[in-house]
């Protein structure tokens, strides 16, 4: 059986280059509404390069933080790969 943050890492790995996700639609997608913020904790603390996480954002649209370069480095990310804010 997978973990909560197995199925998490999968939803992450599926979303398109260029596409973005709320922490809120990937804790439905992970089969675990209202985890939102667990999503973000296993974002903050996620280092393998296969889970884009930087593709991850918060509800109102704002990119939150990045654990790899702030959330500056997280927009640019995004938006190097057309995504328009």
């Amino acid at each position: 059986m997978m973990t909560f943050a197995d199925r998490v890492r999968r939803v992450v790995q599926k979303i398109p280059k260029g596409k973005t996700r709320t922490y809120g639609e990937v804790a439905r997608l992970a089969g675990s509404p209202g985890a939102a913020r667990a999503v973000g904790t296993l974002m903050k603390n996620n280092y393998d390069t296969t889970v884009p996480c930087h593709r991850v954002i918060c509800a109102d649209g704002s990119v939150g933080a990045y654990n790899r370069g702030g959330p500056k480095k997280k927009k640019q990310l995004l938006q190097e790969e057309g995504v328009r804010f």
